[in-house]
């Protein structure tokens, strides 16, 4: 009995552990270092990032845009979900 009870909890936490790792499909994370221009981490900063997909190269037509506005850590970091931004022009679930 105790053994099952184990497996049960087992199963149970790893279920849990993937449903809190899933990110809707019209949106991706995405996590970045924020610097100066010297290279130096903007610490425990807000900065306002803005992102564009681009259809098939870096002078393709531009497909989605959004802006976001985030605050770094410690050591400069940020995290963010593409796709949860304020939209600039654009339909993320239109892109292929």
């Amino acid at each position: 009995m105790k053994s099952i009870l184990i497996v049960i909890s087992l199963i149970f936490a790893t279920i849990l552990e993937s449903v809190g790792q899933v990110v809707p499909p019209e949106g991706f994370n995405y996590s970045g270092v924020a610097r100066e221009e010297g290279g130096t981490p903007l610490a425990n900063t807000s900065i306002g990032v803005q992102f564009s997909i681009l259809q098939g190269s870096v002078s393709g037509n531009q497909m989605y845009q959004e802006n976001h506005v985030v605050a770094t850590d410690a050591n400069g970091v940020f995290n963010l979900v593409i796709g949860f931004g304020a939209v600039v022009s654009g339909n993320m679930s239109a892109i292929d």
